[in-house]
């Protein structure tokens, strides 16, 4: 979900000269604003680390799921279907 509004805040930030350089040549070619560029970035990084935030929870789950899952399975071994 995305979610646009008219105000913006300053930020002040420090980037390696490597990347500094980098982006600029990147702008040269796309005509597009250092700023729009950069928070484009921001966005996709944000998307991206939300992922990962999601699929630790989830694994975590998982497992516990699992494990409740394995027991279950085990008990149901132990019952004597021959009646």
């Amino acid at each position: 979900m995305i979610y646009t509004t008219n105000t913006m805040k300053t930020v002040s930030l420090k980037i390696d000269e490597f990347t500094f350089i980098e982006t600029e040549k990147i702008l040269a070619v796309t005509k597009k604003p250092r700023n729009r560029y950069i928070n484009e970035a921001i966005e996709h990084y944000n998307k991206l680390q939300k992922r990962m935030i999601l699929e630790r929870i989830l694994r975590k789950e998982s497992g516990l799921v699992k494990r409740d899952s394995i027991s279950v399975l085990k008990e149901f071994e132990e019952l004597d279907y021959a009646d």
